[in-house]
């Protein structure tokens, strides 16, 4: 579960190829399991606003149409606009495959000082005290992403794996099936957490 969580946090995070390389078996690329990668050529859903966006990948009734919607939404929420940003968010990427937890926290602290507006910063920054097993700070880290992306189906499976973990099951599925609503292509795991979870909560208030 804690590598699910992981690939959840960091899904629309791009490891360099040499960085992916050097990544251990038990310490996987953030893309990993989410089969997308980023390309040079231009989404045919460029054009398209978030909000429309966010239509199709919550109509079931084409799962080509949502995963492709759902990949336009990460790569958008990855764009920082600056290219110390990039360059920070890619050293961090390297640390994180390196294992060098301290390194990467510290140019995550620089990304969210220089920009913290930016979502993904808080989101790779929650990754690394998750796998710290800080809660606390990572807990407050997604609720600064969801502050900043009410509708990030990834800080929301995060987060709510996070409070499953520490016992907060109601509050745990509450989120969760917020996250599948927004995304019902979002990963199995959840749907599979959700259903582990109603039985457990049945007649406790949510």
């Amino acid at each position: 579960m804690r590598v699910f969580v992981v690939i959840l946090f960091a899904a629309s995070i791009l490891l360099p190829p040499s960085a992916a390389l050097s990544a251990g078996e038990d310490m996987p690329s953030p893309l990993a399991g989410s089969g997308k990668s980023r390309s040079d050529s231009p989404s045919p859903l460029a054009g398209k606003s978030l909000d429309q966006l966010f239509v199709t990948l919550a109509d079931r009734g084409d799962e080509a149409a949502g995963q492709a919607a759902e990949a336009e939404i990460q790569r958008r929420w990855l764009e920082s606009g600056s290219d110390t940003v990039d360059l920070l968010m890619q050293w961090s990427a390297e640390s994180l495959a390196a294992k060098d937890f301290g390194g990467a926290l510290d140019f995550l602290d620089a990304v969210t000082v220089l920009k913290p507006d930016y979502a993904e910063g808080w989101n790779r920054r929650a990754t690394i005290f998750y796998l710290q097993d800080d809660y606390g700070k990572a807990i407050a880290d997604l609720e600064k992403v969801l502050a900043l992306q009410p509708r990030h189906f990834g800080a929301l499976a995060g987060l709510g794996l996070i409070l499953r973990d520490i016992d907060r099951k109601a509050e745990a599925l509450a989120v969760l099936e917020k996250a599948l609503a927004i995304d019902p292509y979002i990963d199995p795991d959840v749907k599979d957490t959700i259903d582990e979870l109603k039985p457990k909560v049945e007649g406790q208030e949510i």
